[in-house]
């Protein structure tokens, strides 16, 4: 089996060389490759190079190995709106659509990235957050994510990520979901994950709404003005209804309720006249700034505090008008990185130069396959193996799930597939005859190597409950590695650069050993911490935008039902009528109020809050409905406020609801907690790490 050196001098990835009998790794058409971690460049943190025609086949094959559905992102919800430059930055860029008062007609495209396209809106998942802006000089697509950070630094490794994260190849399972082998294989492999990580088992992975979620250009761009001047920039999108988030069980639950749940809610707002809105917030610096940071603004593992370099918000966005048609507008919209106008232009980082030209499919169009080097006339004659599968024609059959790499699959007796070699293809540079010298490099520079203090700053900056879902979140995923025993430990003895709280928490729910810390190509750093990365720290206690579930029986009183539903409009939220039967409830003046939603099909998981107005009969009625008891019980397990007439407290007590702030009776109180959380109730309702 052949060796797995770190190799802390170049940027602390994982480099694995074939010895022995192992296989080597190649190209598609027997070249053999020297390195397999870093794309070829122009300079440590130049541009990369259009010659990497090992990078190029890598991402050629992997943009074509899935029919017909997009390889990820494949499940999404898009609208229409409109984008209108509220701010004069001429002296930043020359950009037409960011002109002062100039409206611009957009498409947004939200999404998953895991699941395919019949999967379900709640996974705990990262969210796509396209747009298409349709401006006078051509059309700008910015391509990011609900996350301002990405889990690797080189646009090499995509393919790995994406491999490691779906589907295991063997088994075709687990859909939509990271909790499984070869995702935390691969990402324990990889200390460069670690921030990303931190976001990804926090709440911003399960979004209340889409309605409710940032947006992120996650590259470092560039702005050009008409004297050419140019400055770095980070784009952000930032939602008018604040940030709110699910918590697991919730979104678990939501699952089975709707799997159409954002799908949905975008849909119905837009189409109820709320209009969903974002702010386009810029940051901006130049590099002087850039170069006095102890990380790389290149690296796209990174983000630049917004306590040091503030938001200034530059424009908004509406969304206005539903799709016509899902599969002509939402299924066939496609975003190109390339796409910028004048005034906008790419910076160095190599996650973002391996997109730009990732769409390169010259020998797919005229050959009708990525399986081309299969031809007999293109194939090989000498033995090949990479980890690229499937696509149209595909003519091999590869075993076993050996299909990224770095990989540990060898420890636990499993094929884990072809590896680099020195001895490999290796670029000669012009100007000096010298092989991997002058500019045209494969390293990472020392200023990529830094892959913790961020993710620390991250941590520490959550309130203790936010840690404590991290930490929960991290047992939940690692405990569904089922056979690779080594990667737990090894994910551990990395979580202990970021927080030794934080890696106790994660050993002592899987009931192992802590491990010894791994070592750091770069030691963390403390950072000071930023209420910005908080989701509850940046709540909005508010009902704008937000439902509340109300729960109706026969003989509830029509005067206590009024004064709630005209609290929660006045508050702007949404008054939602649940009863057990379709046709509603007679109420104590002995009228039919009909019901929004029926028990049974409207759990109190699709509410941000409820109520429970029931009389005495009511009450002794629904005690004996354990849809009626669950939905109580739900409620309080998921932290939400619950107000409650005085007759329904039996119904309370039989669904264990203790009380705290967030119980309340129905008046002004519970308007006033219906906008919060209580996570002091969190510890009594769930088991945490």
């Amino acid at each position: 089996m052949a060796d797995t050196p770190r190799n802390p001098g170049n940027g602390g990835e994982t480099h694995q060389q074939a010895d022995g009998d192992t296989a080597v790794l190649t190209t598609n058409h027997g070249v053999p490759i020297s390195d397999n971690q870093n794309s070829l460049k122009s300079g440590a943190r130049g541009p990369t190079l259009l010659e990497d025609f090992v990078l190029r086949e890598k991402i050629f094959h992997f943009d074509h190995e899935r029919i017909p559905e997009r390889i990820v992102h494949a499940r999404g919800s898009g609208a229409h709106g409109y984008f209108e430059a509220t701010d004069d930055i001429s002296d930043l860029s020359k950009a037409a659509v960011f002109t002062k008062g100039e409206k611009t007609e957009v498409f947004v495209r939200f999404s998953t990235v895991a699941g395919g396209a019949g999967s379900v809106d709640t996974p705990r998942d990262v969210r796509g957050f396209a747009v298409k802006f349709y401006s006078r000089e051509g059309n700008w697509d910015l391509v990011g994510n609900n996350i301002p950070v990405f889990f690797i630094q080189d646009a090499i490794k995509f393919p790995d990520l994406v491999h490691a994260v779906k589907m295991e190849a063997n088994s075709g399972y687990p859909q939509a979901g990271s909790a499984h082998d070869t995702f935390w294989d691969w990402a324990s492999l990889m200390p460069e994950t670690t921030h990303m990580l931190m976001w990804a088992m926090s709440d911003r992975t399960l979004p209340r709404s889409l309605r409710m979620m940032e947006g992120f250009g996650v590259h470092t761009f560039q702005l050009v003005n008409a004297e050419g001047k140019v400055s770095f920039v980070k784009f952000h999108w930032k939602p008018k209804l604040g940030l709110q988030s699910t918590i697991w069980d919730e979104a678990l639950k939501l699952q089975a309720a709707d799997n159409d749940y954002h799908r949905r809610d975008l849909f119905e707002a837009i189409d109820s006249g709320a209009f969903p809105e974002w702010e386009l917030g810029i940051q901006v610096f130049d590099q002087k700034f850039a170069d006095a940071q102890p990380y790389d603004v290149l690296d796209a593992t990174k983000l630049i505090p917004e306590d040091d370099v503030p938001v200034r918000i530059i424009g908004r966005m509406v969304l206005d008008r539903n799709v016509d048609n899902f599969f002509a507008e939402t299924e066939q919209v496609a975003f190109l990185p390339t796409n910028v106008p004048p005034g906008i232009g790419f910076s160095n980082d190599p996650l973002l130069q391996g997109r730009l030209f990732s769409y390169l499919d010259t020998q797919k169009s005229r050959l009708g396959t990525t399986n081309f080097h299969q031809i007999p006339i293109n194939a090989p004659r000498c033995p090949f193996g990479n980890f690229q599968r499937d696509g149209m024609m595909q003519t091999m059959v590869p075993k076993g799930r050996a299909n990224y790499e770095p990989n540990s699959l060898a420890e636990h007796g499993e094929e884990a597939g072809p590896r680099e070699t020195p001895k490999g293809f290796a670029t000669v540079n012009a100007a000096t005859g010298a092989d991997e010298t002058g500019d045209k490099l494969r390293v990472r520079a020392e200023t990529f190597a830094d892959h913790f203090s961020q993710a620390r700053l991250f941590y520490r900056s959550q309130t203790e409950n936010e840690q404590a879902h991290i930490a929960s979140s991290f047992v939940f995923e690692l405990s569904k590695v089922g056979q690779l025993d080594q990667v737990p430990p090894r994910m551990v003895a990395n979580l202990r650069n970021v927080d030794e709280d934080l890696a106790k928490r994660v050993a002592d729910g899987l009931g192992i050993e802590l491990p010894k810390k791994a070592k750091a190509a770069k030691e963390p750093v403390d950072m000071a911490q930023s209420d910005a990365l908080s989701i509850h720290k940046n709540m909005k206690e508010t009902l704008e935008g937000r439902a509340v579930g109300i729960l109706i029986a026969d003989g509830t009183d029509v005067g206590a039902l009024k004064a709630v539903v005209d609290a929660v409009t006045t508050a702007k939220g949404k008054a939602v009528i649940v009863a057990p039967k379709v046709g509603g409830a007679k109420l104590s003046d002995g009228k039919v109020q009909k019901a929004d939603g029926q028990l049974a099909g409207s759990p109190s998981q699709i509410f941000d809050a409820v109520a429970i107005i029931l009389s005495d009969e009511g009450c002794a009625a629904l005690q004996k409905e354990g849809a009626a008891v669950q939905w109580a019980m739900d409620a309080f397990g998921h932290l939400k406020a619950i107000g409650a007439s005085h007759a329904a407290k039996p119904l309370l007590d039989k669904a264990g609801v203790e009380p705290d702030d967030g119980v309340t009776d129905l008046g002004q109180a519970f308007i006033g907690a219906a906008a919060k959380r209580f996570y002091a109730r969190e510890p009594g309702v769930r088991t945490l790490a």
